[in-house]
């Protein structure tokens, strides 16, 4: 606004004397509040830069190394028994599973065949074969229903395997904030 604003108002207004000098101190006010706010805002963003430095150091210091054992500690070992677990069924309970399928299925295979089919007629046992169709078949429901099975295996295993106990993540004693233990700090 400046200047030429308050020249505008003192020609519209006429503005006595004393107003123009109240106006004056007014803007001078203004302004070294304006300057005032511009130093706090600076301070402050100093204060910030600082805070976000502290805690970086912490996180560096203190959570970073607490994460590290909690996780070499806690979940690796449960990370490695689950591998062993899923190896183990992928080593014995796939391929048993692939066995029966594919013995289930070639029984479908034979009955489907021209030769086999023409030597039923030939002996009119014809009501015991099964009828053609064109949708998916028995075979195909159980070869679905094996695999989910297979999956859901598979889910327990790691389930149980990362299944929390409680008294795995509870300290073996507590901490009050006038004591501390060999080793730790207090922030």
């Amino acid at each position: 606004m400046g200047e030429f604003a308050t020249d505008v108002m003192e020609v519209k207004m006429g503005l006595s004397r004393k107003r123009k000098k109240e106006l004056k101190r007014l803007r001078a006010s203004v302004e070294q509040l304006w300057g005032n706010q511009q130093d706090v805002l600076g301070h402050a963003n100093h204060v910030a830069r600082e805070a976000g430095r502290q805690v970086g150091l912490l996180t560096r210091e203190e959570v970073t190394p607490f994460v590290r054992d909690g996780y070499s500690q806690y979940v690796q070992p449960g990370v490695d028994t689950a591998r062993g677990l899923v190896k183990n069924a992928g080593d014995s309970v796939v391929p048993a599973l692939g066995n029966a399928l594919g013995a289930i299925l070639s029984i479908g295979d034979v009955a489907k065949d021209a030769r086999v089919r023409a030597a039923v007629k030939r002996i009119g046992a014809e009501k015991y074969l099964p009828k053609q169709s064109s949708g998916p078949g028995v075979g195909t429901y159980i070869a679905i229903t094996a695999g989910v099975l297979a999956a859901a295996g598979v889910a327990y295993a790691v389930w149980q395997t990362f299944r929390a106990d409680d008294e795995l993540w509870i300290a073996d004693e507590p901490v009050s904030p006038t004591t501390s233990t060999a080793g730790t700090s207090s922030i």
